[in-house]
């Protein structure tokens, strides 16, 4: 495959098809990576149940991605919500990557958006969201996580 051509599904939309480790890197082609998580959006619980699994796995990326995808797929008056645990857990990403200055900002985008949804009292679906914040927060500031 070219070094600039994209990959695509069968429909021509991009799709990645290279491997990544868990940190969401992408590696070479043919090297073994980490299971991708499906594109598709989840029902809000399982949507939670999933990403949380995968940050305890280590893979913040793909709970990103889990997130994300429940985000474009949310109601209007829950895609803050989504969009804010999704940019946490890219936070997490870039701290654990070693990039400082990432981290912090996508802490600033995302913990509002959060914060301000639980604090207006929307549903959560069994997440304690807040702690996620902490534990985002945590990691952009380089200190060890609750």
């Amino acid at each position: 495959m070219a070094m600039n051509q994209r990959d695509r599904d069968d429909e021509g939309r991009p799709k990645q098809a290279r491997p990544r480790d868990a940190l969401g890197r992408p590696l070479p082609y043919g090297v073994e990576g980490v299971e991708p998580v499906s594109e598709d959006p989840l029902p809000p619980h399982e949507t939670v149940t999933t990403a949380m699994a995968l940050l305890e796995e280590g893979r913040p990326f793909s709970a990103h991605e889990v997130f994300e995808a429940r985000w474009k797929d949310a109601p209007e008056t829950e895609q803050e919500f989504w969009q804010g645990l999704a940019q946490l857990c890219v936070a997490i990403t870039h701290a654990l990557r070693g990039n400082a200055t990432g981290a912090r900002r996508l802490l600033e985008r995302g913990a509002p958006r959060v914060e301000e949804h639980v604090a207006a009292g929307g549903p959560t679906y069994g997440l304690d969201a807040l702690a996620l914040v902490a534990r985002a927060r945590a990691h952009a500031e380089g200190r060890e996580v609750p």
